[in-house]
């Protein structure tokens, strides 16, 4: 913990962490809120479940698109037009009486401008520390944003059954605006220059590390998806275990960061991260008791922010400064894909088996993760000993004062 503690005492560390976790806080509410929020409007969760789909659509076709203009336009000004635009959709979602068409017109459009934060701050993260650092606070960031996916769902679900939907999207409107606000104003987004690359869009991926991280990230949080699906279907939406479970595995993935993360990242790490995910989410399906669920998930849980924070440490080392949010962005999108896929397949497994096809979903999916990213283990750079930062673009960078 000591070199977490060292990390934290780097200036602005801990300040940035807080503001992009404030900023991405409504990434964790806005999918039940939507859900909730369109199902009473229209009384078809199949409708809810189409404006979820053209919202994650949106967000998939941004990841690289708006990180990419951030090494054009610069960091402040893409994050604050995606912001407006993105909390005017979120707004009329709340406010407006729409058909189902305009509906997912309005969340396809607020995919689209979903703030490019964290591509911004896990490119600003290898200037404000030094390269020793880097891969443990890649970790620290990969563990505490589980806490977004402990409480966000909570508070979600607590404001739109008990009080409002409406109020639900509102908050997490408010979560928006003022953790995006406090994160355009941070210094570092101001300071660090993303010089523009010179590939053409989508060069990026022919890099192995970035297009196995985009892979192996598209499975890993496929099965966390369909993890998730199998819980509320083993529990059901009336009584408090599903969230119980759910807290413990996101709980386990941040004990996991925490205490692998200071662990140097070898040609293995990845696959080792991953088999624990498939060992615990194999473990599972033996048993739909609710204390079984809760130690193997715990167990699964272990492997997860540890498996993120080698994927960002191994795109940083394999890229250049100028194309480090794009590779970030095409990351993040493989993710959004796979909790997509995720989703569904365990859903049609869950209608045709129960509860336990989710879950046998979701183990398989884990275990294709493990053999990826065993078979392409040359595309894995060794950092042992190695700088996990980008490499340097050669010409100079600007640096604009904050």
């Amino acid at each position: 913990m000591s070199s977490y503690a060292d990390l934290l005492k780097t200036p602005g560390v801990a300040r940035i962490i807080a503001a992009q976790l404030t900023a991405r806080f409504p990434n964790g509410m806005l999918s039940l809120a939507y859900l909730l929020h369109v199902e009473r409007a229209t009384g078809s969760y199949g409708a809810a479940g189409l404006v979820l789909a053209a919202t994650s659509v949106g967000q998939a076709i941004a990841g690289p698109l708006t990180s990419r203009w951030m090494g054009r336009w610069g960091m402040r000004p893409v994050l604050s037009l995606t912001l407006v635009v993105c909390v005017l959709s979120m707004a009329g979602i709340a406010f407006l009486p729409l058909e189902v068409w305009g509906y997912m017109a309005i969340g396809f459009v607020g995919g689209l401008a979903t703030p490019p934060v964290q591509p911004a701050v896990r490119t600003i993260y290898p200037k404000m520390v030094t390269s020793r650092q880097l891969t443990p606070l890649f970790s620290l960031d990969a563990s505490a944003q589980e806490i977004i996916w402990v409480a966000a769902p909570v508070v979600t679900t607590f404001i739109a059954t008990q009080i409002s939907t409406v109020l639900a999207i509102v908050v997490a409107m408010v979560f928006m605006v003022g953790g995006g606000a406090w994160f355009i104003a941070s210094p570092e987004v101001g300071r660090v220059r993303i010089p523009r690359s010179k590939r053409a869009f989508g060069v990026v991926l022919r890099r192995p590390p970035v297009l196995l991280s985009t892979v192996v990230g598209f499975l890993l949080i496929g099965a966390c998806a369909a993890v998730e699906a199998a819980v509320v279907a083993t529990f059901g939406h009336g009584g408090p275990e599903s969230g119980i479970v759910l807290a413990i595995f996101a709980i386990g993935s941040l004990a996991g960061g925490l205490a692998l993360g200071h662990i140097p990242v070898g040609p293995w790490a990845m696959t080792r991260r991953m088999l624990i995910v498939f060992i615990g989410m194999a473990g599972v399906v033996f048993w739909l008791d609710f204390w079984w669920l809760s130690v193997w998930l715990l167990i699964a849980g272990i492997g997860i922010a540890p498996a993120l924070a080698v994927m960002f440490a191994i795109v940083s080392s394999s890229v250049k400064f100028s194309d480090t949010a794009e590779a970030y962005g095409w990351v993040g999108t493989g993710q959004l894909i796979g909790a997509a896929l995720g989703s569904a397949v365990a859903g049609f497994l869950i209608d045709g088996y129960g509860a336990t096809g989710g879950y046998l979903t979701a183990a398989a999916i884990a275990l294709l993760g493990v053999i990826v990213s065993a078979v392409f283990k040359r595309a894995h750079p060794d950092l042992r000993g190695r700088d996990a930062s980008p490499i340097p673009d050669t010409e100079p960078v600007p640096v604009q004062p904050s």
